[in-house]
Protein backbone atom coordinates (compact mmCIF):
# COMPACT_ATOMS: atom_id res chain seq x y z
CA UNK A 1 0.00 0.00 0.00
CA UNK A 2 2.95 2.60 0.80
CA UNK A 3 4.74 1.63 -2.42
CA UNK A 4 1.48 2.23 -4.28
CA UNK A 5 0.49 5.78 -2.65
CA UNK A 6 4.21 6.51 -3.83
CA UNK A 7 3.76 6.13 -7.18
CA UNK A 8 0.20 7.28 -7.50
CA UNK A 9 1.00 10.51 -5.81
CA UNK A 10 4.80 11.28 -5.61
CA UNK A 11 6.76 9.53 -7.95
CA UNK A 12 7.76 12.48 -9.73
CA UNK A 13 8.58 14.70 -6.53
CA UNK A 14 12.10 15.34 -5.41
CA UNK A 15 12.55 14.80 -1.79
CA UNK A 16 15.07 16.73 -1.24
CA UNK A 17 13.72 19.95 -2.76
CA UNK A 18 11.26 22.74 -0.68
CA UNK A 19 8.31 21.81 -2.58
CA UNK A 20 8.67 18.22 -2.52
CA UNK A 21 9.52 17.87 0.80
CA UNK A 22 5.75 19.75 0.85
CA UNK A 23 4.74 17.01 -1.76
CA UNK A 24 5.90 14.45 0.82
CA UNK A 25 4.16 16.41 4.03
CA UNK A 26 0.54 16.76 2.17
CA UNK A 27 0.52 12.88 1.75
CA UNK A 28 1.42 11.45 4.54
CA UNK A 29 -1.04 14.57 6.35
CA UNK A 30 -4.26 13.24 4.00
CA UNK A 31 -3.73 9.76 4.79
CA UNK A 32 -3.25 10.42 8.61
CA UNK A 33 -6.45 12.27 8.48
CA UNK A 34 -8.46 10.05 6.82
CA UNK A 35 -7.45 7.04 8.58
CA UNK A 36 -7.51 8.41 12.26
CA UNK A 37 -10.50 10.01 11.60
CA UNK A 38 -12.58 6.77 10.42
CA UNK A 39 -10.67 4.71 13.37
CA UNK A 40 -12.19 7.26 15.99
CA UNK A 41 -15.59 7.13 14.53
CA UNK A 42 -15.68 3.55 14.74
CA UNK A 43 -14.28 3.52 18.38
CA UNK A 44 -16.12 6.11 19.50
CA UNK A 45 -19.66 4.15 18.77
CA UNK A 46 -18.14 1.20 20.32
CA UNK A 47 -16.79 2.59 23.57
CA UNK A 48 -20.68 4.36 23.74
CA UNK A 49 -22.26 1.06 23.15
CA UNK A 50 -20.12 -1.10 25.58
CA UNK A 51 -19.48 1.87 28.62
CA UNK A 52 -15.59 1.10 27.85
CA UNK A 53 -13.79 4.04 28.89
CA UNK A 54 -10.48 2.55 27.75
CA UNK A 55 -11.82 2.04 24.03
CA UNK A 56 -13.15 6.01 23.95
CA UNK A 57 -10.13 6.94 25.56
CA UNK A 58 -7.93 5.60 22.29
CA UNK A 59 -11.06 6.89 20.06
CA UNK A 60 -10.06 10.43 21.71
CA UNK A 61 -6.68 9.51 21.17
CA UNK A 62 -7.35 8.85 17.69
CA UNK A 63 -9.09 12.46 17.60
CA UNK A 64 -6.43 13.57 18.63
CA UNK A 65 -4.10 12.44 15.80
CA UNK A 66 -6.69 13.51 13.26
CA UNK A 67 -5.89 16.66 14.61
CA UNK A 68 -2.25 16.51 14.57
CA UNK A 69 -2.19 15.33 10.79
CA UNK A 70 -3.99 18.72 9.98
CA UNK A 71 -1.41 20.57 11.97
CA UNK A 72 1.50 18.66 10.28
CA UNK A 73 -0.24 19.11 6.38
CA UNK A 74 -0.98 22.90 7.01
CA UNK A 75 3.01 23.04 8.88
CA UNK A 76 4.26 21.66 5.61
CA UNK A 77 2.09 24.19 3.59
CA UNK A 78 3.67 27.29 5.26
CA UNK A 79 7.26 26.15 5.91
CA UNK A 80 7.41 26.21 1.86
CA UNK A 81 7.27 29.11 1.93
CA UNK A 82 10.42 31.24 0.31
CA UNK A 83 12.43 33.55 2.40
CA UNK A 84 10.94 37.28 2.88
CA UNK A 85 11.84 40.47 4.13
CA UNK A 86 11.05 39.21 7.54
CA UNK A 87 12.26 35.81 7.25
CA UNK A 88 15.60 36.17 5.19
CA UNK A 89 16.27 32.54 6.50
CA UNK A 90 12.52 31.20 5.49
CA UNK A 91 10.19 29.34 6.78
CA UNK A 92 10.84 26.13 7.01
CA UNK A 93 11.34 26.47 10.89
CA UNK A 94 7.21 26.05 11.13
CA UNK A 95 7.70 22.20 10.45
CA UNK A 96 9.31 22.14 14.37
CA UNK A 97 6.85 24.61 15.24
CA UNK A 98 3.88 22.52 14.35
CA UNK A 99 5.38 19.40 16.00
CA UNK A 100 5.29 21.59 19.20
CA UNK A 101 1.55 22.06 18.96
CA UNK A 102 1.04 18.13 18.54
CA UNK A 103 3.13 17.81 21.14
CA UNK A 104 1.22 20.08 23.65
CA UNK A 105 -1.92 18.70 22.65
CA UNK A 106 -0.76 15.01 23.10
CA UNK A 107 -0.04 15.81 26.87
CA UNK A 108 -3.44 17.67 26.90
CA UNK A 109 -5.47 14.81 25.87
CA UNK A 110 -3.52 12.67 28.26
CA UNK A 111 -4.02 14.37 31.16
CA UNK A 112 -8.13 14.44 30.29
CA UNK A 113 -8.23 10.53 29.88
CA UNK A 114 -6.24 10.42 32.84
CA UNK A 115 -8.83 12.05 34.41
CA UNK A 116 -11.51 10.18 33.51
CA UNK A 117 -9.43 6.71 33.98
CA UNK A 118 -9.09 7.21 37.82
CA UNK A 119 -12.67 8.35 38.44
CA UNK A 120 -13.88 4.68 36.73
CA UNK A 121 -11.33 2.71 38.87
CA UNK A 122 -13.11 4.39 42.24
CA UNK A 123 -16.47 4.38 40.50
CA UNK A 124 -16.44 1.38 37.72
CA UNK A 125 -19.42 0.67 34.95
CA UNK A 126 -20.23 -1.93 33.42
CA UNK A 127 -18.11 -3.17 30.49
CA UNK A 128 -21.33 -5.08 27.55
CA UNK A 129 -18.54 -7.21 25.93
CA UNK A 130 -19.08 -7.61 21.93
CA UNK A 131 -17.15 -9.58 19.66
CA UNK A 132 -17.68 -7.07 17.02
CA UNK A 133 -15.66 -4.86 19.11
CA UNK A 134 -12.82 -6.79 19.69
CA UNK A 135 -12.19 -7.20 15.61
CA UNK A 136 -12.56 -3.46 15.52
CA UNK A 137 -9.91 -2.89 17.71
CA UNK A 138 -7.67 -5.76 16.15
CA UNK A 139 -8.38 -4.40 12.84
CA UNK A 140 -7.45 -0.71 14.51
CA UNK A 141 -4.09 -2.42 15.31
CA UNK A 142 -3.36 -3.48 11.91
CA UNK A 143 -4.26 0.14 10.19
CA UNK A 144 -2.47 1.86 13.00
CA UNK A 145 0.44 -0.42 12.54
CA UNK A 146 0.70 -0.11 8.49
CA UNK A 147 0.37 3.43 9.36
CA UNK A 148 3.85 3.91 11.67
CA UNK A 149 5.62 2.46 8.72
CA UNK A 150 4.09 4.90 5.96
CA UNK A 151 5.00 7.48 8.12
CA UNK A 152 8.41 6.10 8.94
CA UNK A 153 8.87 5.71 5.26
CA UNK A 154 8.00 9.16 4.12
CA UNK A 155 9.94 10.52 7.07
CA UNK A 156 13.22 8.85 6.08
CA UNK A 157 12.80 9.87 2.68
CA UNK A 158 12.81 13.51 3.19
CA UNK A 159 14.70 13.44 6.38
CA UNK A 160 12.25 14.76 8.54
CA UNK A 161 11.80 14.74 12.47
CA UNK A 162 7.64 15.57 12.37
CA UNK A 163 7.01 12.29 10.57
CA UNK A 164 9.13 10.41 12.07
CA UNK A 165 7.37 11.37 15.49
CA UNK A 166 4.17 11.18 13.97
CA UNK A 167 5.67 7.18 13.12
CA UNK A 168 6.48 6.99 16.46
CA UNK A 169 3.06 7.92 17.73
CA UNK A 170 1.19 5.47 15.75
CA UNK A 171 3.69 2.70 17.08
CA UNK A 172 2.43 3.72 20.66
CA UNK A 173 -1.09 3.45 19.40
CA UNK A 174 -0.53 -0.09 18.24
CA UNK A 175 0.80 -1.03 21.84
CA UNK A 176 -2.00 1.11 23.55
CA UNK A 177 -4.64 0.22 21.60
CA UNK A 178 -3.45 -3.65 22.17
CA UNK A 179 -3.81 -2.88 26.16
CA UNK A 180 -7.21 -2.06 25.45
CA UNK A 181 -8.10 -5.04 23.67
CA UNK A 182 -6.09 -7.70 26.25
CA UNK A 183 -8.28 -5.50 28.96
CA UNK A 184 -11.59 -5.99 27.09
CA UNK A 185 -10.80 -9.84 26.88
CA UNK A 186 -9.23 -10.34 30.18
CA UNK A 187 -12.11 -8.51 32.04
CA UNK A 188 -15.00 -10.56 30.02
CA UNK A 189 -13.99 -13.67 31.27
CA UNK A 190 -12.38 -13.48 34.64
CA UNK A 191 -15.50 -10.52 35.51
CA UNK A 192 -12.74 -8.35 36.74
CA UNK A 193 -13.04 -4.79 35.48
CA UNK A 194 -9.44 -3.52 34.34
CA UNK A 195 -11.42 -0.40 32.09
CA UNK A 196 -10.42 2.53 34.51
CA UNK A 197 -6.67 0.53 35.01
CA UNK A 198 -6.04 0.02 31.27
CA UNK A 199 -7.37 3.63 30.51
CA UNK A 200 -5.23 5.05 32.97
CA UNK A 201 -2.12 3.01 31.64
CA UNK A 202 -3.25 4.31 27.83
CA UNK A 203 -2.96 7.94 29.26
CA UNK A 204 0.39 7.56 30.85
CA UNK A 205 1.52 6.47 27.78
CA UNK A 206 0.03 9.08 25.79
CA UNK A 207 1.63 11.68 28.42
CA UNK A 208 4.96 10.09 28.15
CA UNK A 209 4.81 9.98 24.63
CA UNK A 210 4.11 13.95 24.49
CA UNK A 211 6.98 14.27 26.83
CA UNK A 212 9.06 12.51 23.85
CA UNK A 213 7.77 14.54 21.15
CA UNK A 214 8.28 18.14 23.25
CA UNK A 215 11.48 17.57 23.95
CA UNK A 216 12.31 16.46 19.78
CA UNK A 217 10.70 19.38 18.80
CA UNK A 218 12.15 21.95 21.38
CA UNK A 219 15.72 20.83 20.43
CA UNK A 220 15.53 22.47 16.74
CA UNK A 221 14.13 25.48 17.73
CA UNK A 222 16.37 26.04 20.59
CA UNK A 223 19.35 25.65 18.30
CA UNK A 224 20.44 21.93 18.55
CA UNK A 225 24.01 20.99 17.35
CA UNK A 226 24.14 19.07 13.94
CA UNK A 227 24.80 15.60 13.46
CA UNK A 228 28.27 14.58 13.83
CA UNK A 229 28.05 13.23 10.38
CA UNK A 230 27.06 16.24 8.98
CA UNK A 231 29.89 18.21 10.82
CA UNK A 232 32.73 15.49 9.67
CA UNK A 233 31.06 15.27 6.09
CA UNK A 234 31.29 19.02 5.88
CA UNK A 235 35.27 19.15 7.07
CA UNK A 236 35.94 16.24 4.90
CA UNK A 237 34.44 17.57 1.42
CA UNK A 238 36.66 21.17 2.62
CA UNK A 239 39.58 19.15 2.87
CA UNK A 240 39.78 17.75 -0.58
CA UNK A 241 40.13 21.44 -2.31
CA UNK A 242 43.35 22.51 -3.55
CA UNK A 243 45.83 24.28 -1.15
CA UNK A 244 43.61 23.80 1.95
CA UNK A 245 45.45 22.74 4.68
CA UNK A 246 43.38 22.79 7.39
CA UNK A 247 39.63 23.23 9.00
CA UNK A 248 38.37 24.81 12.15
CA UNK A 249 35.56 27.01 13.98
CA UNK A 250 33.36 25.03 11.88
CA UNK A 251 29.56 26.38 12.85
CA UNK A 252 26.67 24.87 11.56
CA UNK A 253 23.23 26.90 11.89
CA UNK A 254 19.62 24.84 11.13
CA UNK A 255 16.70 27.16 9.63
CA UNK A 256 14.61 24.17 9.42
CA UNK A 257 14.76 20.62 7.82
CA UNK A 258 16.83 21.06 4.46
CA UNK A 259 17.87 24.73 5.60
CA UNK A 260 21.38 24.92 6.64
CA UNK A 261 23.56 28.03 7.05
CA UNK A 262 27.12 27.49 8.00
CA UNK A 263 30.80 28.75 8.12
CA UNK A 264 33.80 27.56 8.50
CA UNK A 265 37.84 29.11 8.71
CA UNK A 266 40.00 27.28 6.71
CA UNK A 267 43.92 27.22 6.51
CA UNK A 268 45.85 27.83 3.58
CA UNK A 269 49.90 29.00 2.65
CA UNK A 270 50.41 32.37 3.77
CA UNK A 271 52.35 32.53 0.40
CA UNK A 272 49.96 31.67 -1.71
CA UNK A 273 48.46 35.01 -3.83
CA UNK A 274 45.86 36.10 -2.21
CA UNK A 275 43.52 36.19 -5.60
CA UNK A 276 44.16 32.74 -5.69
CA UNK A 277 42.89 32.26 -2.29
CA UNK A 278 39.91 33.92 -3.14
CA UNK A 279 38.85 31.97 -6.11
CA UNK A 280 39.62 28.84 -4.09
CA UNK A 281 36.75 30.11 -1.14
CA UNK A 282 34.66 31.35 -3.49
CA UNK A 283 34.49 27.95 -5.52
CA UNK A 284 34.12 26.16 -2.12
CA UNK A 285 30.84 28.60 -1.18
CA UNK A 286 29.56 27.78 -4.76
CA UNK A 287 30.02 24.02 -4.65
CA UNK A 288 28.62 23.95 -1.10
CA UNK A 289 25.17 25.50 -2.17
CA UNK A 290 24.65 23.92 -5.47
CA UNK A 291 25.58 20.31 -4.44
CA UNK A 292 24.61 19.93 -0.84
CA UNK A 293 22.33 23.17 -0.24
CA UNK A 294 24.12 24.48 2.36
CA UNK A 295 25.29 28.50 2.16
CA UNK A 296 28.34 28.36 3.81
CA UNK A 297 30.69 31.47 4.05
CA UNK A 298 34.30 30.79 4.23
CA UNK A 299 37.30 32.57 6.34
CA UNK A 300 40.86 32.40 5.12
CA UNK A 301 43.85 32.06 7.74
CA UNK A 302 46.78 32.23 6.32
CA UNK A 303 49.31 29.71 7.32
CA UNK A 304 53.38 30.22 7.59
CA UNK A 305 55.27 27.19 6.70
CA UNK A 306 58.71 27.98 5.94
CA UNK A 307 59.76 29.34 8.60
CA UNK A 308 62.52 27.04 10.51
CA UNK A 309 61.67 29.09 14.05
CA UNK A 310 58.23 28.99 13.57
CA UNK A 311 57.61 25.13 12.85
CA UNK A 312 59.90 24.07 15.97
CA UNK A 313 57.66 26.29 18.21
CA UNK A 314 54.71 25.00 16.86
CA UNK A 315 56.21 21.60 17.57
CA UNK A 316 56.91 22.82 21.56
CA UNK A 317 53.63 23.85 21.87
CA UNK A 318 51.89 20.32 19.94
CA UNK A 319 54.23 18.69 22.40
CA UNK A 320 52.74 20.85 25.68
CA UNK A 321 49.39 20.05 24.46
CA UNK A 322 49.60 16.50 23.79
CA UNK A 323 51.22 15.69 27.14
CA UNK A 324 48.06 17.73 28.79
CA UNK A 325 45.57 15.94 27.31
CA UNK A 326 45.37 14.23 23.87
CA UNK A 327 41.94 15.25 23.01
CA UNK A 328 43.50 19.22 22.99
CA UNK A 329 43.44 20.40 19.29
CA UNK A 330 45.11 23.90 18.59
CA UNK A 331 45.29 26.11 14.98
CA UNK A 332 45.38 29.70 14.11
CA UNK A 333 49.39 29.34 15.52
CA UNK A 334 51.42 32.04 14.89
CA UNK A 335 54.46 34.74 17.17
CA UNK A 336 55.06 37.79 17.74
CA UNK A 337 58.31 39.05 18.24
CA UNK A 338 59.16 41.71 21.24
CA UNK A 339 62.31 42.96 22.56
CA UNK A 340 63.42 40.73 25.21
CA UNK A 341 60.49 37.97 24.46
CA UNK A 342 58.46 35.60 22.03
CA UNK A 343 54.57 35.68 22.02
CA UNK A 344 53.06 32.08 20.49
CA UNK A 345 49.09 33.24 19.57
CA UNK A 346 46.95 30.00 19.35
CA UNK A 347 43.38 28.58 19.48
CA UNK A 348 42.95 25.33 21.24
CA UNK A 349 39.60 23.02 20.95
CA UNK A 350 37.72 21.34 23.75
CA UNK A 351 34.96 19.53 24.49
CA UNK A 352 32.01 21.62 25.55
CA UNK A 353 32.24 19.78 29.08
CA UNK A 354 35.48 19.70 29.52
CA UNK A 355 36.78 18.10 33.11
CA UNK A 356 39.53 21.45 33.08
CA UNK A 357 37.71 25.22 33.89
CA UNK A 358 39.44 27.60 31.60
CA UNK A 359 41.21 29.33 34.35
CA UNK A 360 42.76 26.14 35.35
CA UNK A 361 43.40 25.27 31.20
CA UNK A 362 44.97 28.84 30.31
CA UNK A 363 46.91 28.76 33.72
CA UNK A 364 48.75 25.15 32.82
CA UNK A 365 49.71 25.92 29.01
CA UNK A 366 50.92 29.06 29.96
CA UNK A 367 53.26 27.65 32.43
CA UNK A 368 54.08 25.27 30.48
CA UNK A 369 54.99 27.33 27.59
CA UNK A 370 56.99 29.93 29.50
CA UNK A 371 58.89 26.73 31.38
CA UNK A 372 59.65 26.04 27.49
CA UNK A 373 61.04 28.80 26.79
CA UNK A 374 63.13 29.34 29.59
CA UNK A 375 60.93 32.38 30.88
CA UNK A 376 61.19 33.93 27.61
CA UNK A 377 58.32 32.63 25.33
CA UNK A 378 54.56 33.68 26.64
CA UNK A 379 51.10 32.15 25.36
CA UNK A 380 48.27 33.94 24.31
CA UNK A 381 44.96 31.38 24.29
CA UNK A 382 42.01 31.65 22.95
CA UNK A 383 39.90 28.73 24.32
CA UNK A 384 37.46 27.46 21.55
CA UNK A 385 34.22 25.24 22.33
CA UNK A 386 31.48 24.25 20.81
CA UNK A 387 31.27 26.26 17.69
CA UNK A 388 33.38 29.31 18.57
CA UNK A 389 35.78 30.81 21.20
CA UNK A 390 33.60 31.12 24.18
CA UNK A 391 36.19 32.62 26.18
CA UNK A 392 39.73 34.38 25.31
CA UNK A 393 42.55 35.87 27.64
CA UNK A 394 45.64 37.86 27.07
CA UNK A 395 49.19 38.47 28.68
Amino acid sequence: MTNLLIKLFLKDKDATTPHGREAYGRVAGIVGIVCNLLLSVIKFIIGSVTHSVSITADATNNMTDAGSSIVTLIGFRLSEKPADEDHPYGHARIEYITGLIISFLTLIIGYDILKTSVAKIFNPEEIVFSWVSVIILGISIFFKLWLSLFNKTLGKRIKSKALEATAADSRNDVISTTAVLIATVISHFTGFNLDGYMGFCVAVFIIISGIGLVKETVGPLLGQAPSKEMYEKIESKILTYENVLGVHDLMVHSYGPGSYFASAHIEMDAKIDVLTCHDIMDTIERDFLREDSIHIVVHLDPTVLDCEETNELKEIVRNILFDIDPIITFHDFRVVYGETAKNVLFDIVVPPKYKYSDEELLSTIKNRVNEAGNGNLYAVVIIDRSYGALKSEED
